[in-house]
């Protein structure tokens, strides 16, 4: 899901905390949010954006093809379709905690009207000055500047890290895409990987990964079929086997999801991993000398 430049977004929760709050930061970042949903709070407005019940009353008077939302886990089904039915054509779900079956009915929704969805607990999409959807810091200088290196990550902190790298180097961003640490995601890195080779602004792709799934692992076979070199880096290479970690996602199955063998897989598949963040710039220069020019 890589924006256009100039297309129109809707936040749903827009006069929450957390909604309020990013929805003039995204302003900030040039992001073009032509209305807010919050069914009570119909009639007022959020950082001068207008606020409607529905997104289906909102688009009939504003275009949008993108929504944000800022809701709580268990109302997210309910949001995504209202979104969907109103013609939004790709969704950002912030919230953790949505339940699994919430999310596969959400994604089979999806896919059955062609609309891409990113997360569920994903920190969002950065187009370095375009837009930002979410709660990362597209506002800050020092961690996103325009460039055409992609950062695709299932963490949004420790795509930040890589961000700020990468800007500390001299180098910048196309575009920044947090995937989400659920077990289950609209998506997968491999999906990321595919619209990336594809994007004409990206020439180089940094994979961050970690600890559980497999979608590292499934994106190897794409990976191995790209014309951009891809780097990666996977975190949680020295948790101690069997040990329970933070995301939702970072659960080993047999012999796959473990550190070591999405290492393998990627390096197999012609990625140059990284053992620590601050080597990827580095990393990015040797696979792509013309990213140092």
């Amino acid at each position: 899901m890589i924006p256009a430049k100039g297309d129109g977004v809707v936040i749903q929760g827009i006069t929450g905390r957390q909604g309020s709050y990013w929805t003039e930061r995204m302003l900030a970042c040039g992001t073009n949010i032509v209305a807010g949903v919050s069914p009570s709070k119909a009639g007022e407005k959020v950082c001068g954006i207008p606020v409607y019940s529905s997104v289906g009353e909102a688009l009939s008077y504003h275009k949008a093809t993108i929504s944000v939302l800022f809701t709580p886990p268990l109302a997210t089904r309910g949001a995504a379709m209202d979104a969907l039915d109103g013609g939004i054509e790709g969704l950002v779900l912030l919230s953790e905690f949505v339940p699994v079956h919430d999310t596969m009915w959400i994604l089979a929704e999806a896919a059955q009207r062609s609309a891409q969805v990113l997360g569920p607990n994903t920190a969002g999409l950065v187009v370095p000055g375009q837009c930002s959807l979410g709660i990362m810091p597209g506002f800050a200088p020092n961690i996103f500047q325009p460039g055409n290196v992609a950062v695709v990550s299932r963490s949004g902190s420790l795509g930040t890290l890589v961000c700020l790298d990468l800007v500390a180097s001299g180098l910048g961003e196309s575009v920044f895409m947090g995937l989400g640490g659920d077990p289950i995601v609209g998506t997968t890195t491999a999906q990321a990987l595919l619209e990336l080779e594809a994007d004409p602004k990206t020439s180089a792709v940094v994979v961050v990964g970690e600890v559980g799934g497999t979608m590292e692992e499934d994106a190897a076979e794409v990976v191995a079929s790209m014309s951009k070199p891809v780097v990666g880096f996977i975190a949680g290479r020295t948790a101690p086997p069997g040990r329970k970690m933070g995301h939702a996602g970072a659960i080993v199955s047999g012999n796959r999801g473990d550190p070591g063998s999405k290492v393998k897989a990627l390096e197999q598949a012609g990625a140059h991993v990284v053992e620590v963040p601050s080597a990827i710039p580095a990393a990015l220069v040797e696979v792509m000398p013309a990213l140092a020019s």
